[in-house]
């Protein structure tokens, strides 16, 4: 195979798998429509010390909510599922937060905090590091 047709046989596969495809819609730099609305977003991941299950869950998003100064408007919300483990939301007057469970293929829990109200990271991962009993967790804001 000469480089050109390699080449070509590479943009090919990468166009069957939409790896060239963008949304609909995409642009090429993200900016602020928004900059005068408060948006702050934190996404928290670690491994438990034991398997997390929906009590747990309901008590931990209530806890975040106190912890993080939001208010809860609804009791927290979870539901399994067989093939992927546990899910749980609660919904704050400033927006809310997700939260996802696995112990297959390993104990993992994913949390997604999405507010319009500023908080304090540091306060939200350390709570959920001490609940959960986590040696490792990981943490993004943005």
């Amino acid at each position: 195979m000469t480089p050109s047709s390699a080449a070509s046989e590479l943009q090919r596969r990468r166009l069957i798998r939409g790896a060239d495809r963008r949304p609909q819609g995409a642009t090429e730099e993200w900016h602020d429509l928004a900059p005068e609305i408060v948006r702050q977003r934190l996404v928290i991941e670690g491994v438990p010390a034991r398997p997390i299950d929906d009590e747990q869950i309901r008590r931990y998003l209530s806890a975040l909510s106190r912890e993080v100064d939001m208010v809860q408007l609804l009791e927290p919300v979870t539901h399994r599922s067989d093939l992927y483990g546990w899910a749980g939301w609660i919904h704050w007057e400033t927006s809310g937060a997700h939260f996802y469970a696995w112990e297959q293929p390993r104990l993992f829990f994913s949390v997604d905090v999405y507010t319009c109200k500023a908080f304090a990271v540091d306060t939200a991962v350390r709570f959920t590091r001490e609940f959960f009993a986590a040696d490792t967790v990981v943490a993004k804001s943005f």
